[in-house]
């Protein structure tokens, strides 16, 4: 329909077609209340464009599609290597599409350009191929007991998926969850933010052009409180895959056990960064920089506590600060010289300043930043990247996850005191260390508690690896081979080969 898609040009110029409705078995409808989601351009404030926002209703629609895709030997009977060709097909459209496709994302989001292009979108494009890869290698096993039992496993679809994604890598965590669901069969009702409502459109008739049956992918924007709620707690969807903020990731919990649902949480963090004496420092110092202030902080991984060896905590700082001046450049996301583009939207803005008074009024000794940032044609949700120091464990500011660029730093003084004050916390997603001492390296990253672990990095992940964490940082993993576990129910099958009653 021509009045669910509107005509844009971006503020670098590029021009395209922006779906607006809601992607339902391969077709774009309107929401059937007619409620809208206006989306903010972060970077001036101004409106882009409006989507039309799934109730209850239109999520009904898309479970349905699901289930009847799910069912339909289109897709269920289609072999299993057409199914991963399908995939690597998407994989193609999405780096054919790239450009605009960052485009829509830095616009959308405020993310720099040339990280949405040149790292977002290949990993979009390598998760989606790397899954389309294992489509055809999914199966049992057979279990030899005795010469009376010839028993086997299956490796059998979910069913119906619910996928919830967050603001801060669009599209990227859409081929997270897309990629392992559909290599194993799955069918899927995938929900993105909406603070971040366009990209996710524009992928959606990639999707259809890449040639996947109706109802197999249904993309739908709406409230996290409406459309959210009620994919949750649909009785007809069977997984849910969510992430976002662990308090949103606990109700999602609680609504989803309506029925048992299968259920993946990716939620928050409050990464702890350890630096040794006998680091190497400068590479700490980048790392550390690289781990807390790319995309504007907003990172469930983000190496947010940096704990520093007394004997080097002093040159840790200064050097840090000095990088921070170098490096984040603040301003226009579409200016290739651009490190740190605005957050979100207004609340993350305001919520990261708010932080910011609490440091202040803690106690911590403000080293750098502090402040909006308004060298960007006085408008934009920009932050001037953020430094306390001197920060004690009991402040909010250390506890908290704050989604913004701001690091808090102290000091320690033994390697027990180090690993005892990282893992004092709720969170347990990411975490690093620095030291040359491969021995003490691995001890520590065995003492740690955190789903993952980087030695002398930060926040390097990978497509092949399992990506996960512990404690009130989620459940399951995502990524890697691990990934696809999440997304198959094991079917054993007994046959009685002589045993007689």
């Amino acid at each position: 329909m021509s009045d669910l898609a509107v005509e844009l040009t971006a503020p670098n110029g590029r021009k395209y077609t922006q779906p607006t409705g809601l992607f339902i078995n391969n077709e774009w409808v309107k929401a059937k209340s007619g409620e809208m989601i206006t989306s903010i351009n972060p970077t001036d404030e101004t409106e882009i464009t409006s989507v039309h926002a799934a109730g209850p209703d239109d999520v009904d629609d898309a479970v349905a599609a699901a289930r009847k895709a799910l069912k339909a030997s289109s897709w269920r009977g289609m072999a299993s290597v057409d199914r991963g060709n399908l995939m690597l097909k998407l994989a193609s459209l999405v780096e054919e599409h790239a450009e605009t496709l960052a485009t829509i994302e830095t616009w959308d989001n405020g993310k720099p350009y040339q990280v949405a292009l040149n790292e977002d979108l290949g990993e979009v494009a390598g998760t989606l191929r790397y899954y389309g890869g294992y489509a055809d290698k999914i199966h049992g096993q057979v279990i030899n007991t005795s010469p009376a039992k010839f028993a086997y496993t299956l490796r059998e679809p979910v069913g119906v998926c619910g996928q919830i994604i967050p603001w801060n890598y669009p599209l990227a965590m859409a081929a997270w969850k897309l990629g392992p669901a559909l290599a194993c069969g799955n069918t899927v009702v995938i929900k993105a933010a909406e603070q971040t409502p366009l990209s996710i459109l524009y992928l959606a008739n990639l999707i259809k052009q890449a040639g996947f049956p109706p109802g197999v992918v249904n993309v739908l924007n709406g409230h996290g409180l409406t459309a959210g709620v009620a994919i949750a707690a649909h009785l007809d969807i069977d997984k849910i895959a969510f992430t976002g903020s662990t308090a949103t990731g606990r109700q999602i919990m609680k609504t989803a056990s309506v029925n048992m649902k299968n259920i993946t949480l990716e939620t928050g963090g409050k990464s702890p960064l350890l630096v040794f004496d006998d680091a190497d420092l400068a590479q700490a110092v980048k790392w550390a920089h690289v781990g807390i202030m790319s995309n504007m902080g907003q990172i469930c991984t983000a190496t947010s506590r940096v704990l520093v060896q007394e004997g080097v905590y002093d040159r840790f700082v200064a050097l840090f600060k000095d990088t921070v001046k170098q490096v984040s450049k603040v301003g226009d996301p579409f200016k290739d010289e651009t490190f740190q583009g605005p957050q979100v939207t207004r609340a993350q803005y305001e919520k990261v300043l708010g932080y910011i008074e609490a440091g202040k009024s803690e106690g911590a000794t403000l080293a750098a930043g502090g402040e909006a940032y308004k060298d960007v044609n006085g408008k934009g949700f920009f932050i001037a990247p953020t430094v306390f120091t001197d920060v004690k464990d009991s402040m909010k500011i250390y506890r908290e996850e704050i989604f913004g660029p701001f690091v808090v730093i102290s000091s320690f003084k033994t390697e027990e005191e180090a690993v005892t004050r990282a893992n004092d916390t709720t969170y347990g997603l990411g975490s690093a260390v620095f030291t040359q001492d491969l021995t003490k390296a691995h001890r520590v990253a065995r003492d740690i508690e955190a789903g993952m672990v980087w030695v002398n990095s930060s926040n390097d992940s990978d497509i092949h690896i399992p990506f996960g964490g512990v404690k009130q940082s989620g459940i399951g993993r995502e990524l890697g081979e691990a990934g696809l576990a999440a997304y198959t129910n094991v079917k054993a099958v007994h046959v009685n080969m002589g045993t007689r009653l």
